[in-house]
Protein backbone atom coordinates (compact mmCIF):
# COMPACT_ATOMS: atom_id res chain seq x y z
CA UNK A 1 0.00 0.00 0.00
CA UNK A 2 1.34 3.40 -1.00
CA UNK A 3 1.17 6.21 1.54
CA UNK A 4 -0.09 9.56 0.21
CA UNK A 5 2.51 12.30 0.73
CA UNK A 6 0.06 15.15 1.32
CA UNK A 7 -3.52 16.30 0.86
CA UNK A 8 -4.64 19.79 -0.13
CA UNK A 9 -8.29 20.83 0.14
CA UNK A 10 -9.30 24.09 -1.56
CA UNK A 11 -12.29 26.32 -0.75
CA UNK A 12 -13.05 29.22 -3.14
CA UNK A 13 -13.86 32.52 -1.39
CA UNK A 14 -16.65 34.65 -2.99
CA UNK A 15 -15.93 38.29 -3.83
CA UNK A 16 -18.20 39.80 -1.16
CA UNK A 17 -16.73 37.65 1.65
CA UNK A 18 -13.41 38.35 3.41
CA UNK A 19 -11.45 35.51 4.98
CA UNK A 20 -8.38 36.03 7.17
CA UNK A 21 -6.21 33.28 8.61
CA UNK A 22 -3.99 34.09 11.59
CA UNK A 23 -1.22 32.05 13.14
CA UNK A 24 -2.49 28.98 14.95
CA UNK A 25 -5.19 28.36 12.30
CA UNK A 26 -7.52 31.10 13.60
CA UNK A 27 -10.00 31.70 10.77
CA UNK A 28 -12.17 34.85 10.58
CA UNK A 29 -14.90 35.15 7.96
CA UNK A 30 -16.66 38.50 7.32
CA UNK A 31 -19.62 39.12 5.04
CA UNK A 32 -22.94 40.94 4.68
CA UNK A 33 -24.48 39.03 7.58
CA UNK A 34 -21.70 39.55 10.11
CA UNK A 35 -18.47 37.98 11.30
CA UNK A 36 -17.58 34.47 12.46
CA UNK A 37 -14.35 33.37 14.20
CA UNK A 38 -13.11 29.84 14.77
CA UNK A 39 -9.85 28.16 15.79
CA UNK A 40 -8.91 25.02 13.86
CA UNK A 41 -5.80 23.99 15.78
CA UNK A 42 -4.67 20.50 14.87
CA UNK A 43 -1.15 19.04 14.95
CA UNK A 44 -0.70 18.14 11.29
CA UNK A 45 -3.17 20.46 9.54
CA UNK A 46 -2.29 23.93 8.26
CA UNK A 47 -4.91 26.42 7.05
CA UNK A 48 -3.72 29.23 4.76
CA UNK A 49 -5.05 31.80 2.31
CA UNK A 50 -3.62 31.66 -1.23
CA UNK A 51 -4.87 33.35 -4.42
CA UNK A 52 -8.34 34.08 -3.00
CA UNK A 53 -8.81 30.48 -1.87
CA UNK A 54 -8.60 28.87 1.55
CA UNK A 55 -6.12 25.96 1.45
CA UNK A 56 -6.13 23.12 3.98
CA UNK A 57 -2.83 21.24 3.85
CA UNK A 58 -1.93 17.92 5.52
CA UNK A 59 1.44 16.22 5.06
CA UNK A 60 1.69 12.42 5.41
CA UNK A 61 -1.91 12.03 6.64
CA UNK A 62 -3.36 8.97 8.28
CA UNK A 63 -7.07 8.11 8.20
CA UNK A 64 -7.97 10.50 11.05
CA UNK A 65 -6.02 13.39 9.53
CA UNK A 66 -7.86 12.95 6.21
CA UNK A 67 -11.19 12.98 8.05
CA UNK A 68 -10.19 16.06 10.06
CA UNK A 69 -9.19 17.91 6.85
CA UNK A 70 -12.64 17.21 5.39
CA UNK A 71 -14.34 18.32 8.59
CA UNK A 72 -12.40 21.60 8.68
CA UNK A 73 -13.29 22.17 5.00
CA UNK A 74 -16.99 21.69 5.81
CA UNK A 75 -16.83 24.07 8.79
CA UNK A 76 -15.14 26.83 6.77
CA UNK A 77 -17.60 26.33 3.88
CA UNK A 78 -20.51 26.66 6.35
CA UNK A 79 -18.95 29.82 7.81
CA UNK A 80 -18.64 31.37 4.33
CA UNK A 81 -22.19 30.38 3.41
CA UNK A 82 -23.52 31.63 6.75
CA UNK A 83 -22.10 35.16 6.54
CA UNK A 84 -23.26 35.43 2.93
CA UNK A 85 -26.74 33.84 3.07
CA UNK A 86 -27.62 32.83 6.66
CA UNK A 87 -29.49 29.79 7.97
CA UNK A 88 -33.21 29.51 8.81
CA UNK A 89 -34.88 26.59 10.59
CA UNK A 90 -38.68 26.45 10.85
CA UNK A 91 -40.49 24.50 13.57
CA UNK A 92 -44.16 23.78 14.20
CA UNK A 93 -45.92 23.77 17.59
CA UNK A 94 -48.17 20.68 17.82
CA UNK A 95 -50.61 19.99 20.64
CA UNK A 96 -53.75 17.91 21.00
CA UNK A 97 -54.43 17.93 24.75
CA UNK A 98 -53.38 21.25 26.30
CA UNK A 99 -52.72 24.47 24.34
CA UNK A 100 -49.12 25.42 25.05
CA UNK A 101 -47.69 28.93 25.05
CA UNK A 102 -44.21 29.55 23.65
CA UNK A 103 -42.38 32.81 24.50
CA UNK A 104 -38.89 34.13 23.85
CA UNK A 105 -37.45 35.61 27.05
CA UNK A 106 -33.94 36.98 26.61
CA UNK A 107 -31.61 34.08 25.75
CA UNK A 108 -34.19 31.37 26.49
CA UNK A 109 -37.41 30.01 25.00
CA UNK A 110 -40.10 29.33 27.61
CA UNK A 111 -42.71 26.63 26.89
CA UNK A 112 -45.69 26.98 29.23
CA UNK A 113 -48.65 24.63 29.85
CA UNK A 114 -46.97 21.72 28.04
CA UNK A 115 -49.23 18.72 28.74
CA UNK A 116 -50.82 20.78 31.50
CA UNK A 117 -47.59 21.09 33.51
CA UNK A 118 -47.48 23.97 35.95
CA UNK A 119 -43.77 24.74 35.58
CA UNK A 120 -42.57 26.02 32.21
CA UNK A 121 -39.97 24.08 30.26
CA UNK A 122 -36.99 26.17 29.14
CA UNK A 123 -34.68 25.87 26.11
CA UNK A 124 -31.45 27.86 25.76
CA UNK A 125 -30.75 30.02 22.67
CA UNK A 126 -27.14 29.49 21.57
CA UNK A 127 -24.90 32.32 20.29
CA UNK A 128 -25.33 36.07 20.27
CA UNK A 129 -26.59 36.41 16.69
CA UNK A 130 -29.23 33.64 16.76
CA UNK A 131 -32.78 35.01 16.59
CA UNK A 132 -35.93 33.09 17.57
CA UNK A 133 -39.40 34.36 16.66
CA UNK A 134 -42.79 32.83 17.49
CA UNK A 135 -45.84 33.62 15.33
CA UNK A 136 -48.93 31.56 16.07
CA UNK A 137 -47.93 27.90 15.77
CA UNK A 138 -44.68 28.62 13.89
CA UNK A 139 -41.24 29.04 15.45
CA UNK A 140 -38.48 30.47 13.22
CA UNK A 141 -34.79 30.32 14.13
CA UNK A 142 -32.33 32.40 12.07
CA UNK A 143 -28.63 33.14 12.31
CA UNK A 144 -25.29 33.06 10.51
CA UNK A 145 -23.68 30.27 12.56
CA UNK A 146 -25.09 26.91 11.44
CA UNK A 147 -24.04 25.17 14.66
CA UNK A 148 -25.74 27.71 16.92
CA UNK A 149 -28.95 27.68 14.87
CA UNK A 150 -29.01 23.87 14.82
CA UNK A 151 -28.25 23.53 18.52
CA UNK A 152 -30.96 26.06 19.42
CA UNK A 153 -33.45 24.04 17.33
CA UNK A 154 -32.37 20.83 19.09
CA UNK A 155 -32.69 22.48 22.53
CA UNK A 156 -36.28 23.53 21.77
CA UNK A 157 -37.17 20.09 20.41
CA UNK A 158 -35.57 18.31 23.39
CA UNK A 159 -37.40 20.55 25.87
CA UNK A 160 -40.69 19.04 24.71
CA UNK A 161 -39.70 15.38 24.89
CA UNK A 162 -42.43 13.28 26.53
CA UNK A 163 -41.32 10.48 28.86
CA UNK A 164 -43.44 7.80 30.44
CA UNK A 165 -46.42 8.14 28.10
CA UNK A 166 -47.46 6.40 24.89
CA UNK A 167 -45.87 8.37 21.99
CA UNK A 168 -48.63 7.22 19.63
CA UNK A 169 -51.22 9.06 21.72
CA UNK A 170 -49.20 11.99 23.12
CA UNK A 171 -47.65 13.58 20.04
CA UNK A 172 -47.48 17.06 21.53
CA UNK A 173 -44.24 18.98 21.02
CA UNK A 174 -42.32 21.39 18.84
CA UNK A 175 -40.91 19.74 15.73
CA UNK A 176 -38.58 20.72 12.89
CA UNK A 177 -40.47 21.27 9.64
CA UNK A 178 -38.01 22.96 7.26
CA UNK A 179 -34.34 23.93 6.93
CA UNK A 180 -33.74 26.69 4.41
CA UNK A 181 -31.01 29.12 3.54
CA UNK A 182 -32.21 32.63 2.78
CA UNK A 183 -30.43 35.63 1.33
CA UNK A 184 -29.27 38.25 3.83
CA UNK A 185 -30.47 41.74 2.97
CA UNK A 186 -27.75 44.33 2.62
Amino acid sequence: MVKIANITETIPVPEDVTVTVKEGNDVTVKGNGGELNRNFSHNKIDVSLEDGNVKIFVSFPNKRDKAMAGTIKSHISNMIYGVKHGFTYKMKIVYAHFPMTVKVQGKTVSIENFLGERNPRVAKIMGDDTKVSVKGEDVTITGINKEHVGQTMANIEQATVIKGRDPRVFQDGIYLVDKTQEEIEE
